[in-house]
């Protein structure tokens, strides 16, 4: 166990960014699954744009990987294509 004040505090504010950093990652993932799973064209094409946005953001909080983001977006890309 840590002897530092700072690192138990870093521990401490660790937990609370890991739950939601899992919580983020989780919905993105929820909506990857539901844009393939989608047949029509339109909710595709309504749906797009969102997803794009949200791995943006996820990129941009250093939940996942810029070139994984590039990945699944130009999967999704071909999807809907």
């Amino acid at each position: 166990m840590a002897n530092h004040k700072s690192t138990l505090r870093r521990i401490r504010s660790v937990k609370s960014k890991t739950l939601s950093n899992k919580f983020y990652h989780k919905t993105m993932r929820n909506s990857l699954k539901d844009f393939r799973n989608e047949d029509d064209k339109s909710k595709l094409t309504e749906m797009h744009p969102i997803l794009v946005s949200k791995i943006d953001k996820l990129v941009k909080k250093g939940v996942i990987h810029k070139n994984k983001a590039s990945n699944l977006k130009s999967k999704l890309s071909k999807n809907l294509n």
